[in-house]
């Protein structure tokens, strides 16, 4: 191996390691349901319309880009029943469900959009009502597609429903990181990494060889 082609092969090297911290991550942008449970979030296990909210429920929408519910971005702001319904007094033979919904970040945004301001409300609906009942009194107007997914809250976004889009890891959208099911963090290094890393120790065994092998030749 001539020196002119050991250098260019650790260049390559080195080019894979630094892009495999780019790499591409597959995600969806779409609304994420949640539960006010005390004082934090927990992603909802049903959606919208099969969930039947109790007088005092705290429920939360929020529009962004993730690849799981392991890695959704909760809803911002207040969250708190009292602050989100103090002028909404009870009335008899009705419930109150306090929302928050957050429409995300720019970043997160279809393109040629612009995310409202987060904001709450305070539905007052029958004792039957689910929360996209809920929803749709104080939120409309409402967008679903034909698998029912809830696709747009206040008519925001315009259109797009659950797309995926591609993004970089280092990119603005707010995630935490995704755990694997071994219980490692998806962050960590990544094959094209560990193979850069191989074929550089490779290629400086290969470089010592050749240094040897010359030395023993010039004896």
């Amino acid at each position: 191996m001539t020196p002119r082609r050991l250098v260019l092969l650790f260049l390559a090297a080195f080019l894979l390691i630094g892009t495999a911290g780019q790499a591409q991550a597959a995600g969806y942008r779409y609304w994420s349901f949640w539960d006010r449970d005390g004082g934090k979030w927990i992603y909802a296990t049903r959606g919208p319309s099969m969930t039947r909210p109790s007088d005092g429920d705290v429920q939360g929408f929020r529009f962004a880009v993730s690849e799981n519910s392991g890695d959704a971005a909760q809803p911002r702001g207040t969250a708190d029943f009292a602050s989100i319904c103090a002028t909404t007094p009870a009335e008899e033979g009705r419930k109150r469900v306090a929302l928050v919904l957050d429409f995300g970040t720019a970043p997160d945004a279809p393109s040629g959009e612009t995310p409202p301001a987060p904001r709450t409300a305070c539905a007052q609906v029958s004792p039957d009502a689910t929360t996209a009942d809920a929803l749709a009194a104080v939120a409309g107007p409402l967008r679903y597609n034909t698998n029912a997914l809830l696709c747009a809250i206040a008519g925001y976004p315009k259109s797009g429903c659950g797309e995926q889009v591609s993004r970089k890891e280092d990119s603005s959208v707010s995630a935490a990181p995704k755990a694997t099911e071994d219980g490692g963090d998806d962050n960590g290094p990544s094959i094209g990494l560990y193979a850069g890393i191989a074929i550089v120790a490779a290629l400086a065994a290969a470089a010592t060889w050749q240094s040897r092998r010359r030395r023993n030749a010039g004896r």
